[in-house]
């Protein structure tokens, strides 16, 4: 049964050296307890021999993975690190000179402390089989140089190696304090409620107050464990200083327990040796507990470490001529059918975190272009006065009858080439997400390949930016050809007649509404006295009078001359109250230069202001052609939106997808850059190797486990 441990410092080496020490939650026994409490005593005491760094303050910085392995009677004990290999180390003051060295280069000097651990095995025929790990002792307030969170850092360290449920946790405990203060049952209830795998270690036994002992503790009175609790009796400070033999150490230690009256009695069931045997019993029964469990987990990795090692394939040199020339074909046949895949959403590795390949073109298309479009409004930019001019300069000289055509197709035209900005924007938005399929289609077989990769990624870019060209040119061709002919016989359009329909019944409407807001106006009006009325109508007739008044005052000098203004208003043109402002006024004009004045201020109005009046017919007339816009360039903006997506499908996406493979091939398929290509990544190389080892470490650790159950 030893062989399971072996086994298990094997495994614990194996996947620490690889830096995979999360893979396997092996077996092993952690070590908990306070500062001071006498922890590296008890472990150097399992070991008989002094290799731990002492001193004040936190000594045990990282955590120290000890592997215990029994040699027979007739061999000499050593040491050995993971980290320094092929060096055994005889001299164990050297050992504690290494771990003190070790744990300063990632620790630091100033006390601070470190997850990475410190491997360390240790052959001797005074030990038995053991894996242990020595974690740093919890503290409550930090010292010299370090952080304040010094003691939330210590229990997180602890608490990640003590809930692995397949540890054991060792707790120590110092007899001459409390048994309820202890930090190492604490914490090992909060992982560990019922006892079931926490075993305790009572040290400083010969420390208590005269008078009093710890047998209800010993016991299992006090404090009940599964695995119960052992006393220790260590080395004391004086006798480390005067390095005391262990073996003398060790038989004061059973003395002690024999010859105490309240231990005596349980004077079998403590000390070192008896915790070593101990220990070892429970690991080897906690190991076999958890065979099956540890079985099914590596089987499990057995078959994802040969998948792993299937997609790395075999090295490249190893690769005849004759086969790098097939190798090379299928993974370009392999790429394509990736990429293939990924359009058209039958991968197996499609993405559940967001929209990727074909499903990303399909709201593309239906959300993103779609709700482009639908946000132009079909009259944008459109004011009425630019349709009132329009509509003015294409009857020419001549007062129209009737809408003139021409200012419809003069008007319509630039609105529809709002809608090419969005879609040519949509081809380019397809063509960005063909490229994403492109730099996600590599497998990890491909990526062995770098510059094969390199390449592909090359070719499928240049395929892809040959199309854009004329998809583009395309999408600009469907914008022109709408423009080009203006179809106002199209079945959907609402045309003049229906048009006109549309106005008069929505004149209808508002008259309606007006009538009735009109009428819940009149009711709410009182009738008032007479005298009132006749107030209001003297008030409406001086209101009336100065509007009249304002309109006369901006009447123009050409109204006023050709009889706008009456006979007694223009005396010899002019009243003697303007005779006389004339005798102030600048040099007199005549009255051809008034009349050549007036002409020009009008001719330089070649536009309509904001302020200038609209008649009833012209804004008929701006109506009739807002109502036809909007008809006419919701027609065309449904015929882009359907036309555009399937030119892109037909012209960027389909022939790229089919041509593919083909163009891959041609550029690809030569047989005098298949070294270049298939030169592999060191990474790559690495992995696999790593890999190899991994899976063989998992093998061979599942046909012992088979064996031994």
């Amino acid at each position: 049964m030893d062989n399971l441990i072996e086994l298990t410092n094997k495994l614990q080496t194996v996947v620490s050296s690889i830096g995979a020490d999360n893979t396997l939650d092996l077996p092993l026994i952690a070590v908990v307890g306070s500062q001071s409490s006498g922890k590296s005593s008890v472990l150097e005491t399992l070991v008989q021999r002094d290799f731990l760094p002492r001193g004040s303050g936190i000594v045990t910085r990282r955590p120290l993975i000890l592997q215990l392995v029994t040699l027979s009677s007739s061999q000499q004990e050593y040491g050995e690190f993971l980290h320094v290999k092929e060096k055994k180390f005889f001299d164990f003051n050297e050992i504690r000179q290494e771990i003190e060295r070790e744990t300063n280069r990632l620790a630091g000097s100033n006390k601070g402390i470190s997850r990475m651990p410190i491997h360390l095995r240790i052959y001797s025929p005074k030990v038995l089989n053991l894996t242990l790990v020595d974690l740093p002792g919890l503290t409550k307030i930090p010292i010299g140089d370090q952080p304040n969170d010094i003691e939330k850092q210590i229990r997180g360290l602890v608490m990640d190696f003590i809930s692995n449920p397949n540890s054991i946790i060792l707790a120590v405990t110092p007899a001459n304090s409390d048994l309820v203060n202890s930090d190492s049952l604490k914490i090992a209830r909060q992982v560990d409620p019922e006892g079931k795998r926490t075993i305790g270690v009572l040290t400083k036994l010969d420390l208590m107050d005269a008078g009093t002992n710890a047998l209800d503790i010993l016991s299992g009175r006090s404090y009940p464990l599964k695995l119960g609790f052992i006393g220790v009796v260590n080395r004391s400070q004086q006798d480390i200083l005067t390095n005391k033999p262990m073996p003398i150490a060790l038989e004061a230690e059973n003395e002690f327990f024999q010859q105490h009256p309240a231990y005596r009695s349980v004077a079998s069931r403590c000390g070192t040796q008896y915790l070593s045997k101990q220990l070892n019993t429970i690991l080897l029964a906690h190991i076999k507990e958890k065979l099956p469990e540890l079985r099914t987990k590596l089987s499990t990795l057995i078959s994802q470490t040969q998948q792993e090692l299937n997609q790395y394939g075999e090295p490249t040199r190893t690769t005849e001529p004759v086969h790098r020339g097939s190798l090379i074909l299928r993974l370009l046949t392999k790429f394509s059918n990736d990429f293939i895949a990924a359009i058209d959403g039958t991968s197996s590795e499609m993405s559940t975190k967001e929209l990727c390949g074909g499903a990303r073109i399909y709201y593309i298309f239906n959300s993103v272009f779609g709700q482009a479009l639908d946000a132009i409004p079909a009259c944008s930019n459109l004011t009425n006065n630019d349709i009132r001019t329009a509509i003015r300069n294409s009857t020419g000289p001549r007062p129209s009858l009737f809408v003139p055509e021409l200012a419809f197709d003069l008007l319509v035209r630039p609105q529809i080439k709002l809608l090419e900005v969005p879609s040519l924007r949509c081809v380019e938005l397809v063509y960005e997400e063909l490229m994403k399929v492109c730099h996600n289609s590599d497998t990890k077989e491909l990526l062995r390949y770098p510059r094969l990769q390199q390449r592909l990624i090359e070719v499928v870019s240049e395929l892809l930016r040959e199309r854009l060209g004329p998809t583009s040119s395309y999408v600009e061709s469907l914008i022109a050809i709408e423009r080009a002919y203006i179809n106002t016989n199209h079945p959907d359009f609402m045309g003049a007649a229906g048009a006109m329909a549309n106005l008069e019944s929505e004149t209808k409407k508002k008259k309606k509404i007006d009538s009735k807001r009109r009428n819940l106006m009149s009711t709410d009006i009182k009738p008032t006295t007479v005298l009132a009325n006749s107030d209001t109508m003297s008030v409406a007739e001086s209101e009336a009078d100065s509007i009249s008044n304002n309109s006369n005052n901006k009447e123009t000098f050409l109204n006023y001359f050709f009889g706008g203004a009456g006979k007694n208003e223009r005396p010899a043109l002019g009243s003697q109250e303007m005779m006389i402002k004339a005798q102030y006024a600048p040099p007199p004009m005549t009255v051809n230069s008034l009349m050549e004045s007036e002409i020009v201020k009008k001719l330089e109005q070649t536009s309509f202001n904001e302020t200038s009046h609209v008649t009833d017919r012209e804004e008929l007339e701006i109506q009739l052609i807002r109502t036809l816009i909007t008809s006419y360039f919701n027609i065309v903006r449904k015929n882009i939106q359907d036309l555009v997506p399937k030119a892109i499908m037909h012209l960027l996406v389909n022939n790229s997808r089919e041509s593919l493979q083909n163009r891959l091939v041609a550029a690809l398929y030569k047989e005098e850059n298949f070294d270049e290509l298939l030169q592999e990544d060191d990474t790559i190389a690495t992995e696999r190797e790593k890999c190899k080892t991994m899976l063989n470490v998992y093998k061979q650790a599942f046909e012992i486990i088979k064996n031994s159950m």
